[in-house]
């Protein structure tokens, strides 16, 4: 037994899987609103901006959902994945001065990938939410539909994007 009385296959394993998600959330988070903000004044921002908050309430409800599980937060994984965001900033895209067209396609892949990975963490809770009361299955349902469609959304941006990038 861990010292909060939980089985250590239970909460241990949980508990970092859980934080691990919570660091991509926190990079996947800081990339959205760094998106957003880059196209604030391109034709479609709004659905940006959108996708956005919802990225940022996505993450929220990760932290209630570990809060509703006794998980503790690791802050250096948090600390160390917002970090690791504005170091990948520093990325070469062929220009010096301004943001290229590459920079673009780049953030929004990774995006994509970030809210893949999401989707997968709310398909994996819902497998233990008839066996874990903390986790609301029907919630869990909601998320992973959103999550779907943020994926299919940012595609469709990433794909015009490309068209634009690779010429």
């Amino acid at each position: 037994m861990t010292k909060t009385g939980k089985a250590a296959g239970q909460t241990g394993l949980l508990g970092i899987y859980l934080n691990d998600h919570l660091a991509g959330a926190t990079t996947g988070a800081e990339l959205a609103r760094r998106v957003a903000a880059a196209k604030r004044d391109a034709p479609g921002s709004e659905v940006l901006q959108g996708l956005a908050k919802e990225i940022a309430e996505d993450r929220a409800a990760l932290l209630k959902i570990m809060a509703a599980l006794g998980v503790p937060v690791r802050h250096y994984k948090v600390m160390g994945a917002w970090a690791a965001e504005k170091a990948g900033r520093l990325k070469p895209n062929g220009r010096i001065v301004r943001r290229s067209p590459l920079s673009d396609l780049v953030e929004l892949e990774m995006l994509r990938l970030g809210v893949e990975g999401k989707s997968a963490l709310w398909a994996a809770l819902r497998t233990r939410a008839e066996s874990l009361p903390a986790l609301d299955g029907e919630r869990l349902d909601g998320l992973l539909s959103r999550a779907q469609r943020q994926s299919e959304l940012i595609e469709d941006l990433r794909l015009r994007v490309a068209a634009e990038a690779l010429r």
